[in-house]
């Protein structure tokens, strides 16, 4: 009995790509690897060239997505926050429950300087599994570095979507105030 092939090199990211575009929903590295009989380690250097190449694939929590442009009939809008770390599952909840996607958080780093994270949760089901993932590798928040201020960049179907979901951030007290 013969070993499955590998695939190779452009071939293999070109796999890849397809997958990833025709994808609705991310994709792991280790999914990949297994469909193109390599390693994790080989897809995350694949997703790297792919990146290098200008291909808008991102790296969630849940997985790989490539990301089209933005829908011209949504709004998206960046909002300041600020709260404890244990305040963060809340945080995402009241933001998807009110039909907004969070894209990703953003802190001020003195040294670094802008550092962006992707999270992409648009329902309870994924804040749920980030969490999860944040849990089970002990990782930090991005927040932690900057005592609890972050940026979010959101989006949703319109813009009162999104003064909706700001306005419940304001109501829980994790609205960074401007007039402070």
């Amino acid at each position: 009995m013969s070993e499955p092939t590998k695939i190779l090199g452009d071939e293999r990211r070109s796999y890849i790509l397809k997958r990833l575009r025709e994808s609705k929903e991310p994709i792991t590295g280790s999914e990949l690897a297994s469909e193109t009989n390599v390693s994790r380690q080989v897809i995350v250097g694949d997703i790297t060239l792919l990146k290098a190449r200008n291909e808008p694939i991102i790296a969630t929590s849940q997985g790989y997505l490539y990301m089209y442009s933005s829908n011209p009939a949504g709004a998206q809008r960046t909002i300041a926050c600020a709260h404890a770390p244990e305040e963060t599952e809340e945080e995402l909840n009241l933001l998807v429950d009110h039909g907004a996607t969070v894209m990703d958080v953003k802190i001020e780093h003195p040294v670094y300087g802008d550092l962006t994270a992707s999270i992409m949760v648009s329902n309870r089901y994924e804040v749920k599994k980030f969490m999860e993932k944040i849990r089970s590798t002990n990782a930090a928040y991005l927040s932690e570095l900057t005592d609890g201020i972050h940026l979010h960049t959101l989006s949703a179907s319109s813009e009162r979507v999104l003064d909706e979901a700001e306005e419940a951030l304001r109501k829980a007290n994790f609205l960074v105030d401007n007039d402070k």
